[in-house]
Formats: C-alpha cells, structure tokens, sequence
C-alpha cells in the first residue's frame, strides 16, 4: 500500500497505522520508541500485523474519523453487504489496549481476522495460550492478550477467526499489552472504551479556539499532533514511524520517533495560538528538562522521556517499504553538531515567555548558560537542520539562529529586564549578521546560499524574514525566494536543497521529493512579502495533498504523485497550522515572531 493509504490511531503514548484493508501494519508497545509487534509495513504479514476485514473483495472501502477524535471508522462495501470497523486506542487506564469493533450494516457479510504478533521489530515468535479466556502472546518482556467474541484458532504461527455479521451485529476485538511478568490487566470492555475514547477527543478537540476558512484543517492537524504526544512527559515525537523511505528503495530510511529540538519554536508557536497552553507548557518544560546540563553537550534530538541515547542500528531482517533499505532504528544525529538548535531553543523559551508561561526564573538559568557557550561556539561550522553527513560546514541557516539566540536573549534583557550582559550580545549579533549577509550572499545570482561560498540554495533560507534577520521587503530576502522559486520548486513543491544527477549534496544518492514543511514556509515569505493571493493558493495545493482522514507525510512527490518519508509527520501538520493561521490572522504566528524580534 502507499503511505497515504494508512491512517492513524493512538493514545498519547504510541500509535498505530491502520490500512485501508483493515490491516494494522505497524505498532509499537508501550511506547513511540519501543520494538514494534507489528512490522509489516517495513516487510510483510510475516513480520506481524493485525488484519480485520472482509473475507471476498471490497468494491469500496470509506474511512473518516469521528469529527474530533482519533476514533476510526473503516466502511467496506461489498456485492454481500456493508460492515464497519471502528479502531481506537483508548487513551491510558489500566494499560494500553488497541480496540476494533466489527459492526454490520447491511447484507450478510463473511468477515476473516488474521492476527500476526511478531515482537522485537517483527523478529520473535511468541509462546501462544489460552488463560482464563483469552489468548495470551509471550515472548522476553512483552506479552500481549487477545479477548475475542468469536472463536479463534492456531493457524500457522498466527491466531485466525472466520465469522459473519449482518445488520446491528457486534464483533468486538480487545488487544492488550502488559509486561509479561506481571499479571494480565482485565480487558477493556469494547463500547464503553470506544464511547469513552471518543468522549476524551471531542473534548480535547473542542478546546481548539482557531477560526477562520481551514479551522477544520487545523483541528485535524492540531488531534496528529496531540496523537504524536508522548503524555507523561510532554514531548512530541517527530514521526510515528521508522524508516520509511525519502527515495523509494534507497537509503534515505530513518528513525522519526523521538524529539527534535529544532521543532521547538513552531511547534509552541501553533499550540499558543490555537489555545493549547497546557501542551505548550508541558512541550516547554520537556524542553527545559532534556537540555538541562552542560551546554556543549546539548543534543539535536532527544528520547520521548528526555534520553540522550539513541543508538542507530539496522534491522536486517526486514526487508523494507518497497524494497527499500536500510530499516533503521535509532538516530546517530543525535551526536551531530547542529548550531541552529540553540536559536530554537532560545526563540521557544521567548516566545513562552512574551505568552506569559511560567517559569520565567529556571528558564532563565538555561538560557544565560546556552548563550555563554555560544559565544565561542558560533564560529564552528556544523552538520545543518538537514543533518547533513558528511564534513561539517558554515550553514548560513545554522549562523542566522546564532544571531536569533543573542537577538532573544537581548530583548529578554530588554524588554523583561532579566540580567545579563546585553551590550556584549549586541557586538556578536551585529558581527553575526555582518558575517552572513558578507559571506552567505550571492551577489551575482541574488540570494543567500546553503553555506558560505557554495553556490547551491537551500529552502531553510525562506526563514530569514520569519525570525526577524531581515525585513520580508529586503531585496536580499526577495532575491532569495525568487531563487528558492525559480531552482528548487517541483510543479511548485519545494526541495530541501539541489538535487542533480541523482547526487545529492548531501553525498547520499537518490533525488527526494519536495519536503513539505519547506513549501509550507514558501507560503508564509509569500505572505510576509505581501503575495498573499500566490500564498494561499500554494496553501491550498498544500491543503489538497492530505489523505482521506488528513493526514500529511515528510515529502511529497510530485511525479509520481505520492508521499514520501515517515507518516504522518508532526512538522508539515505543524506547518499546515502555522500557515493557515498566518494566511487568516491580521497578525499570524510568522508575522508575530518576526515582530517580536
């Protein structure tokens, strides 16, 4: 199946991905990060999933969520009759559970479940048998228990039922992990769990104070990013999955399901403005928590809980989406040198200041010791926000957020009157900006580069304006888009960076798709340069490229019209967010940090 053939269910500690065939393919338990049991979206059925679908052919299958919720309705429409099947992850009580429940709807149709548990990334076998009524699945640590209402049978190292619904009838699915040396939890009794789950989002969705003409793309965006959520610590990982492909069947296959701090500052920015405070609180203060320490040691991403270490390792035993491999897990970016990150951080800890969050004291603290290593530390080169790898270089992006940390940290001074040397931080963000606009410039093409004396573009430099580096109607930040527009767009989509012959300039083969965070940036220089008509058509194609349930991925590719990399990505329903709000607002999230610098 495609990427934008799945679609998403959680419960703000992991989630699944569901087919439109009605296979749950990937799932990880108990946690974004753990071992999936299910795999089959990085190889097939024998790498575990768990199938409930019809048992003839499909003449059309209908998918929405419940408005407001991540409860999802599948309808399969056969020659037979119609059934439904409703999934769900009821958000936390006694364990994590994933609930499906087969309704009849018309006609008699012969339903098959098929489950596959393969734990550990679908490598292990479990030990399979019956107790007090339900199948108990074990193997190591994990263990889970199947509570069926139809019979179920060994068939081959997997679990099957055969049964038919007609109208009104009710087949309910329970699947219920627990540490396997600890007593199973009773199973979840399926109704109430659905009408409970359904109960929690709506009222978590309702919440949502954004109008305007895209308020229901925004709700949508906003429930991904609660479902991306990992609840008891407040970070949201960047992606529910792991390594499916930015070129399909080449090696660009990497580990999403953790935090990136460079996501800090939109992803508030959104949060606030649509009146989610307390999860900008809690993104905060998992902020102020994963960089707390020395700051020479300040990571670009971190574990769901905070953790430093996060181990890259290739499975090879799963032979990939579409052939496509390595599988990863983990992320060996983490150890990278990524200076932009430090900007972020001080714009985000900003911006929750000017919105009133408390702590101001403690944030404070982090803040003085970030800028004091950054005095030094900005004249290193480094490996970009791309996480480029190979030697690491001048990035006039990375440089541009140097400027943005001691630009905050002066107004924090400034216009809050905390304590700390503010004439000092105004030398070093005057000779930042001087050393950009002197060795970043083109001055024969126009624009801005990737680093300092290359000759490629990059759509990080779109950002300029945003964060208040330059004014939108600077001819150098007109010169810039104009570039960005004229040798990085695709059908107007837009790349990351170059990408010819198959090379990119990253050294990794195999031309990517447009990123979609990057067009989504391209609508908002729009804006800010007063192409507000051009913006909100490009938001609009944006818009256009959700799945069925609304659902965006990392990249989109133009040709072959499909999207690209790990699904769904908290960073373009981040993007979708921030634009519409910039594209309806008289003074949107860009406008609003543009001017707060």
């Amino acid at each position: 199946m495609r990427i934008e053939d799945y679609a998403l269910i959680g419960d703000t500690q992991t989630a699944a991905l569901v087919g439109r065939n009605g296979s749950i393919d990937w799932l990880c338990l108990p946690r974004f990060d753990s071992g999936a049991c299910f795999a089959a979206l990085l190889g097939d059925r024998s790498n575990g999933r768990w199938s409930v679908a019809p048992a003839g052919t499909a003449h059309r299958v209908e998918r929405r969520y419940v408005p407001g919720t991540l409860v999802l309705e599948t309808t399969f429409h056969t020659h037979d009759g119609t059934v439904r099947v409703t999934d769900c992850m009821p958000v936390r009580g006694e364990a994590p559970d994933v609930v499906r429940l087969v309704e009849g709807i018309s006609g008699s149709v012969a339903m098959e479940m098929d489950l596959v548990v393969r734990f550990d990334y679908g490598s292990t076998v479990p030990w399979v048998r019956r107790l007090d009524g339900a199948l108990s699945l074990v193997a190591g640590p994990d263990a889970l228990e199947l509570v069926s209402a139809v019979p179920v049978h060994g068939n081959d190292l997997s679990t099957t039922a055969a049964f038919t619904v007609g109208p009104g009838d009710r087949v309910p699915f329970v699947l219920t992990w627990h540490l396997s040396t600890e007593q199973p939890p009773s199973p979840a009794d399926t109704d109430r769990a659905v009408g409970d789950t359904v109960a929690w989002w709506q009222a978590w969705s309702a919440g949502c104070t954004a109008g305007g003409r895209w308020r229901e793309e925004v709700r949508s965006s906003l429930v991904t990013l609660k479902a991306l959520t990992y609840a008891p610590s407040g970070g949201i990982v960047a992606a529910a999955s792991t390594s499916l492909p930015e070129v399909l069947g080449g090696i660009r296959n990497w580990d999403y399901r953790f935090c990136w701090l460079r996501d800090a500052t939109f992803t508030l920015q959104a949060l606030l403005a649509a009146g989610y405070e307390g999860e900008a609180v809690a993104w905060r203060d998992w902020l102020l928590r994963a960089i707390a320490g020395d700051p020479s040691q300040i990571q670009i991403m971190y574990g769901v809980a905070g953790e430093r270490r996060l181990p890259e390792l290739e499975l090879d035993w799963l032979p990939g989406y579409e052939g496509s491999v390595p599988v990863r897990i983990g992320n060996a970016a983490a150890k990278q040198r990524q200076l932009d990150v430090y900007g972020e951080v001080m714009d985000a800890l900003h911006q929750a200041r000017l919105a009133g969050i408390p702590p101001d004291v403690e944030s404070w603290e982090v803040q003085l010791a970030l800028v004091d290593w950054l005095e030094s530390g900005w004249r290193q080169p480094d490996s970009g926000l791309w996480e480029i790898r190979g030697a690491p270089r001048h990035f006039v992006h990375s440089k541009v957020m140097c400027w943005v940390a001691f630009d905050r940290a002066i107004r924090a001074v400034e216009g809050f009157g905390l304590d700390g040397p503010a004439d000092r931080w105004r030398m070093l963000r005057g000779e930042i900006h001087q050393e950009v606009c002197e060795r970043g410039w083109d001055d024969e093409r126009r624009t801005f580069t990737q680093s300092y004396g290359s000759t490629e573009l990059d759509a990080s430099l779109l950002m300029l304006p945003m964060v208040g580096f330059l004014h939108p109607q600077d001819e150098r930040v007109v010169g810039t888009i104009d570039a960005v527009r004229r040798e990085l767009t695709v059908d107007g989509f837009v790349e990351r960076y170059p990408t010819e012959h198959g090379m990119s300039v990253d050294g990794l083969p195999g031309r990517e798709g447009a990123f979609l965070l990057c067009t989504f940036w391209l609508a908002d220089a729009l804006a800010l340069t007063g192409q507000v008509d051009e913006a909100s058509a490009l938001f609009e194609r944006l818009v256009g490229l959700t799945n069925d349930v609304g659902l965006l991925a990392e990249e989109y590719d133009p040709v072959q019209r499909r999207m690209l990399g790990n699904f769904p990505q908290a960073f373009s329903h981040v993007g979708l967010v921030n634009t519409a709000l910039n594209l309806t607002e008289a003074l949107g999230p860009a406008g609003r940090r543009r001017k707060d610098a």
